[in-house]
């Protein structure tokens, strides 16, 4: 059987393994990607957050980003009603990134990964990891390619990034419910020639459609809108018995925000249906490997934290593992796991906020104040290590005190 060794093996070609697979070439260490699926290949996650910059940016992926011409975003406008909070990413607390894309995620993977590819990063599409034996922190990955052929990879480390794949937590047993209630979503790119009457075309929009259902609108620069209703899936019920297409449309023109502007419009692909995604697992590392992006948890797409938790975890994954590598001694449980728990309970924290309605409380309050609106858009930017900010640091107690205030008001 035919055997290859590496220093990495990366598991998965989407944002957080090609981010990874970068760091770990440019600082000289050899590294295998393998990937299940053909690219390109379709998977929301479409509005990023300035955080993602920085990662794809010391990735040395985002000339190929640019060159793309995708959507630049600058913010986030929230809509209930007539009520309108609108978050722009210049006035963050936060220093850093201000700006972002939105993307078509088969155009958007597929750059990534072709950007890694002429690095000479060596990346096997449509490539099965059926086992993995750990001796140590080395390990021996058994594959099979497309044509059903078997090989080995031995690796001196692995960084899983296989997403919705769970490799690792579906092999060795690790994964666990999350605490958040299931969901479901109803989805479409939607034709949209005359986005601009509509002075949206570089911010996504959330929509409260009813207290726990909302509706995202993300528009691409190819003239294409994604557009999702969101909520539990009982609130689907309403639409049972009908195609995709006749129940997103019945849906749409219920909410009087986006009846108008898509009317009648052309569907790109029939609309999907996506339940159940919130997922966890018992442990972030083990001996010999680590779980970056949606592998290690996946909250709730209302704030887009999920491809911005996939990159920013990665980029962290990959360089302490160049450091173990590069014989430095790592603490997988200080240095990464309870880092990223950090970013990941402070979007928890504003997930269920704003599901439980407290959140949508303090985005239309007729009182903003400044300061707070500015250390919360950090937040949305996907800033959620910022010490300096109290809506970060003590982001649970900051955000119920300021709801408490706002109510006594």
């Amino acid at each position: 059987m035919q055997s290859e060794k590496v220093d990495v093996l990366v598991i998965g070609s989407g944002p957080a393994g090609s981010v990874a697979a970068s760091i770990v070439h440019q600082a000289g260490l050899k590294v295998k990607v393998v990937e299940k699926e053909k690219f390109p290949r379709f998977v929301i996650g479409e509005s990023l957050l300035p955080r993602t910059m920085a990662a794809l940016d010391e990735a040395k992926l985002l000339d190929a980003v640019k060159a793309k011409g995708f959507q630049e975003k600058f913010g986030a406008k929230f809509i209930r009603g007539k009520e309108i909070c609108d978050f722009n990413f210049s006035d963050q607390f936060t220093k850093g990134w201000n700006w972002t894309y939105q993307v078509p995620r088969e155009d958007f993977d597929l750059t990534l990964s072709n950007a890694v590819q002429q690095m000479g990063v060596d990346v096997a599409f449509e490539t099965t990891v059926t086992g993995i034996e750990f001796k140590g922190t080395d390990s021996i990955t058994t594959i099979t390619d497309k044509s059903g052929n078997e090989s080995k990879i031995e690796a001196r480390f692995i960084i899983d990034s296989s997403g919705y794949g769970r490799v690792i937590p579906k092999l060795f047993k690790l994964d666990r419910p999350s605490g958040l209630p299931m969901r479901k979503t109803l989805f479409a790119h939607i034709a949209d020639p005359n986005r601009n009457e509509y002075d949206e075309p570089n911010r996504i929009l959330v929509i409260v459609h009813e207290p726990e259902t909302w509706i995202w609108v993300i528009p691409f620069s190819n003239g294409f809108t994604s557009v999702g209703f969101v909520g539990f899936p009982s609130f689907f019920d309403k639409v049972n018995g009908l195609s995709p297409e006749e129940a997103l449309r019945k849906l749409i023109k219920s909410e009087p925000t986006i009846a108008k502007r898509f009317a009648d419009a052309k569907f790109k692909f029939d609309p999907r249906i996506l339940e159940g995604w919130s997922v966890t697992t018992d442990k972030f590392f083990g001996d010999g490997f680590v779980l970056t992006g949606n592998v290690t948890e996946f909250l709730d797409p209302v704030f887009s934290s999920g491809v911005t938790l996939a990159v920013s975890s990665s980029q962290l994954a990959a360089n302490l593992a160049v450091r173990q590598l590069k014989g430095e001694a790592v603490s997988w449980k200080a240095d990464y796991q309870e880092v990223m728990m950090k970013g990941v309970d402070t979007f928890r924290t504003y997930v269920n906020a704003w599901y439980d309605g407290s959140l949508q409380e303090v985005f239309f309050t007729k009182q903003q104040n400044s300061e707070f609106k500015n250390q919360i858009c950090s937040v949305l930017a996907g800033y959620v290590w910022d010490q300096q900010n109290p809506f970060v640091k003590k982001h649970d107690r900051a955000l119920k005190a300021l709801v408490e205030v706002l109510r006594m008001t």
